[in-house]
């Protein structure tokens, strides 16, 4: 690819991403987002999994207000619930059951962290989606195409 073939091509990108953003309907979400706040202030999270990569996701939210974890193991919902109050001096509320955390926190979070085994990986995410919450997910993020579209 020559240089003139590769600014063209940017440019294209460039063009076609910019004017997608300007077209009305072209982007359409089931459900909206909670509007942004200030981009000073910190989202509440809630970890979905908090175990092996899930701990990793956790950490990776750390400059954030984690409000809530949850793990069906009590063992790492323990362990990661002490390392969040000596670190970050937060005490989250606990949950072993997602569905109950969604419900629960849904006025208090922003955004939810799925780092669960990955056949659970869509129904937590659909959950999440459906509530109007921002999602982070390991991948795979389905399994299906049915998973997909839901």
């Amino acid at each position: 690819m020559t240089l003139r073939q590769s600014t063209a091509r940017r440019s294209f990108l460039q063009t076609a991403g910019s004017t997608a953003l300007l077209i009305p309907g072209l982007y359409a979400s089931a459900s909206p987002a909670r509007p942004s706040r200030s981009a000073l202030e910190n989202l509440n999270i809630a970890c979905i999994g908090t175990a092996n990569r899930a701990a990793e996701d956790v950490n990776g939210v750390m400059s954030e207000n984690i409000v809530a974890i949850v793990d069906i193991d009590s063992n790492y919902l323990d362990r990661c619930k002490a390392m969040l109050t000596e670190k970050k001096k937060l005490t989250p509320r606990t949950y072993a059951d997602y569905r109950e955390m969604l419900t629960a926190e849904n006025d208090r979070i922003d955004a939810v962290v799925i780092g669960t085994a990955d056949h659970h990986h869509a129904p937590a995410a659909i959950r999440a989606i459906r509530a109007g919450k921002h999602v982070y997910c390991e991948k795979p993020l389905t399994h299906t195409v049915f998973e997909s579209r839901l």
